[in-house]
């Protein structure tokens, strides 16, 4: 296939998906939500489970919150626009500050984690596309911070929610420094 012919076939999946999703209305006051003592996620659209193409959440975190460990996604990329405050970010080996309006696109396979940046408040939205049921997930973290879930629980769901946990003495680092 030529360049035309993959822009084209390209043209036509994307064409597919947005006949197929039907709009999708979360309102700020009656979405889900989890949070523990340092973040709040509001849940907005959780991909095959409330007819959405993609998985969205809000999280806001207090100064200092970490959000996420070394990670990847194998299926996903994932999205964040920070809204206010500042976050900084995991990527590969590099640590990068993300201020209010910047925009971050993560591909697949790429270790990322994210954290509040030193000092700040962080509120982010993030964004999985394609998207994949998430928020059990979302969910599930809620519940091992309660003590209710094990975190050996995560770890055995990593392929269900593509979450795949790896080392970064780089992201380590940056924490450790934070402190």
């Amino acid at each position: 296939m030529n360049t035309t012919e993959n822009r084209t076939e390209a043209a036509r999946t994307a064409t597919a998906t947005a006949q197929a999703a039907r709009p999708l209305l979360t309102r700020a006051a009656t979405a889900e939500t989890t949070s523990d003592p340092s973040s709040v996620m509001t849940l907005l659209a959780d991909c095959g489970t409330d007819g959405s193409p993609i998985t969205s959440y809000r999280s806001t975190f207090a100064a200092g919150a970490v959000g996420a460990p070394a990670h990847f996604h194998t299926r996903a990329s994932e999205l964040f626009f920070v809204i206010s405050g500042s976050l900084q970010v995991l990527l590969d080996d590099t640590v990068e500050t993300l201020n209010a309006g910047d925009f971050l696109l993560v591909p697949p396979h790429t270790p990322h984690a994210f954290a509040a940046a030193p000092g700040c408040e962080a509120d982010v939205l993030f964004v999985f596309t394609p998207g994949m049921p998430r928020f059990d997930y979302l969910r599930l973290l809620n519940r091992v911070v309660r003590g209710e879930a094990s975190p050996e629980e995560i770890k055995n769901s990593s392929e269900l929610y593509d979450n795949h946990y790896v080392d970064s003495p780089v992201w380590r680092a940056a924490l450790e420094a934070a402190k």
